[in-house]
């Protein structure tokens, strides 16, 4: 790679990383794995080593943490740099680093201990009363504050049992892998979004602004580092957890004190084969100087202390035993086996099915019940089998094949020409309707508020919903359904009821989505009524019509038609309607400003949403696409737009901001 090739490089990394560290720090809702971000970093370091006079002030590697958000609390400044860690990935950097700090200090002490997957806060302590508590922010010029939050920790003493004149400690708030499973259960419950990981939870848990939440969803904290003393003098890391643990304070578990790097490589071993099984995460092993004075002299530079390095731990994979594979049948009739094993502990989260996709994912695997598997993460969020261990495969163990039969009606199952998918045959097959009935009340549908899974297979199984036109005949069987308590007691059910009433107004775009007809997605369904209008309109169109539609072809067209030809289809529209489900579009009749033109929408808007955006631009008829190519318009970018302006700026596609797309538009 020549200078002018590292340079583009070096741009595009930089962009890349902006972006992941905006939505991982500030936005607790990273798109990449944590291996990933990091792989791209140190692809970064690497070229600006090779080539320093590349290096700018505002490259990530230059830079701590995110931003300090004001509507996340009051900001404060920071009495001590928030400093992140130096990261390694090898034995080799690990040794590199004992034997420079064995150059540079006489007989150094390491203390290693674990690297807590959560977020940092600092705690102030005003004679021995807790006065600030505040979080990274920035890591060097302000943090946000957090107080009234950190104060319904358990963990955050609000008075110390032996006070100094000032102090201030630096931890990793966090959330124990039960709290983080007793959450997501009551998001479940209550129809809201799952969070990916204890990590990102507890980010937007210590965030909140109402700390009854926090305090609801319970938090932990462990402390590492004593960041200012005044009134004690300490000599090691060590006697300052001894100190901190004699006021009560949880310090990180298990470290230990090392002299040889032998000994700090066995600690680290040790710790990454105990950490499947704590009852939290960790993603890495630190490795820090004991001595304080040896810490003073080695200083830091300005984004890392020269007296520690955090070691992380390659992507974790676990070995398991299959012990079944399941089969279901989706909305479509598609039958999908899911491999049911041992549950491991993966990424923070208890893992023990995985998709094995289709027959011929499972024939390249050779897979069969009993099987030693290896399972992992990709991305960190989606369980998948790596391989089969065949050296340890049990006697006896034979090759699996998809039945002929579907499992859930009996009917037959045939396997689709030119595709790997074998679905049931059955139109009736009570699984497809409880698929078709989950996506119909989803969120990109009808956006029915409440309406689980476990409602729905109930509500299927006692014959109260034999399509998707019978959930609005709910209201009729109410005092059955309080009776049975299929839904819960009289509150719950009429809530659930509300919310199938409320979503009467929906818009026609999104009922048309829940028609789940095959290549009809949210974004076709938009257009396509932004065209006609209404259902009744669509259902009267020819192909050609439909052909007319941006981005709908035949295939599409071909779809469309073949669902409102069936005779069941067009009865569940007319109970609908009589139901009083909207059958009209919405959404003002599209100008032409934007017509044929493609956007994407980046990084954050200094006054618009993302969503409000869009719909500004596809009232003028144009589309929004979620990726930047040579047919995209324009970049609406904002912020921190990160890749997708990078892409843009590479394909020489127009970038335009708020302001330009508000004068567009003709606004103030």
């Amino acid at each position: 790679m020549d200078r002018n090739q590292a340079g583009r490089r070096i741009k595009e990394l930089k962009n890349e990383l902006e972006y992941h560290s905006d939505r991982y720090y500030n936005q607790d809702d990273p798109e990449i794995s944590d291996h990933e971000y990091d792989m791209k970093m140190q692809e970064l370091k690497k070229l600006e080593k090779e080539y320093p006079e590349l290096i700018a002030a505002d490259s990530p590697t230059q830079k701590v943490g995110g931003t300090a958000k004001r509507e996340a609390g009051v900001l404060v400044a920071h009495n001590v740099p928030m400093l992140s860690l130096q990261d390694v990935f090898s034995r080799e950097e690990v040794e590199t680093f004992v034997e420079e700090m064995q150059q540079q200090l006489e007989n150094p002490e390491f203390v290693v201990e674990y690297k807590i997957d959560g977020l940092s806060m600092a705690l102030r302590y005003d004679q021995g009363e807790l006065v600030l508590a505040l979080t990274r922010g920035d890591g060097v010029s302000f943090g946000e504050d957090v107080t009234a939050n950190a104060k319904v920790i358990p963990d955050v003493r609000k008075k110390l049992k032996e006070p100094v004149d000032y102090l201030e400690i630096r931890g990793e708030v966090y959330m124990k892998n039960a709290d983080f499973t007793r959450v997501n259960e009551m998001q479940e419950l209550n129809g809201k979004k799952s969070f990916a990981n204890p990590r990102n939870c507890a980010a937007g848990t210590l965030r909140q602004l109402d700390s009854k939440v926090t305090k609801e969803r319970g938090l932990s904290m462990f402390v590492f580092n004593i960041q200012q003393i005044r009134g004690m003098e300490l000599q090691t890391h060590t006697q300052g957890y001894e100190y901190l643990k004699k006021n009560k304070i949880p310090v990180i578990d298990g470290y230990r004190v090392c002299r040889t790097k032998q000994e700090v490589w066995d600690a680290i071993s040790a710790i990454g084969e105990n950490r499947g099984n704590l009852g939290y995460d960790i993603d890495g092993a630190v490795v820090k100087i004991n001595s304080l004075a040896d810490r003073e002299k080695l200083g830091a530079t300005s984004k890392v202390p020269r007296w520690a390095v955090a070691y992380k731990y390659p992507p974790e994979e676990k070995e398991t035993t299959l012990l079944d594979i399941e089969l279901s049948v989706g909305r479509t009739g598609r039958i999908t086996p899911t491999a049911i094993f041992e549950p491991v502990r993966l990424c923070g989260t208890s893992v023990s099915r995985a998709t094995l996709h289709n027959q011929d994912f499972i024939d390249e695997l050779d897979i069969r019940i009993g099987d030693r598997i290896l399972v992992y993460k990709s991305g960190e969020i989606i369980p998948k089998v790596r391989r089969v261990l065949k050296e340890k495969r049990p006697q006896g163990a034979v090759p699996y094949h998809l039945p002929e039969t579907c499992p859930v009606c009996g009917a037959k199952a045939q396997r689709e020409k030119d595709t790997a998918d074998i679905k049931c045959t059955s139109p009736n097959c009570p699984a497809q309707l409880e698929r078709h009935i989950i996506n119909f009340v989803g969120r990109d549908a009808m956006d029915i508020k409440g309406f689980g899974t476990v409602y729905i297979e109930e509500l299927v199984r006692l014959g109260y919903l034999h399509d998707i036109a019978d959930i609005y005949t709910l209201r009729e069987h109410r005092e059955e359904l309080i009776a049975q308590g299929i839904i819960g007691k009289e509150k719950n059910t009429d809530k659930l009821l509300d919310s199938i009433e409320k979503s009467k107004e929906n818009d026609a775009s999104r009922l048309l989505t829940g028609f789940g007809i095959p290549n009809v997605g949210k974004a076709a369904a938009k257009a396509i009524l932004r065209e006609f209008r209404s259902i009744d309109a669509l259902m009267e169109a020819d192909g050609e019509a439909l052909q007319g539609v941006n981005d709908i072809g035949e295939v599409s067209a071909g779809c469309i038609l073949e669902f409102f030809a069936k005779k069941e289809n067009q009865q569940i529209v007319e109970r609908m309607r009589s139901c009083g489900v909207n059958m009209e579009c919405k959404e003002q009749q599209a100008g032409s400003k934007f017509q044929d033109m493609t956007f994407v929408i980046t990084g954050t808007l200094p006054t618009l949403g993302r969503k409000e955006a869009a719909a500004l631009i596809e009232a003028q008829g144009g589309k929004v696409s979620g990726s930047v190519s040579k047919k995209t318009s324009a970049v609406l970018a904002g912020e921190n737009a990160g890749s997708k302006l990078a892409k843009a700026q590479e394909l020489g596609v127009r970038v335009i901001s708020e302001e330009e797309l508000l004068e567009l538009l003709g606004s103030e």
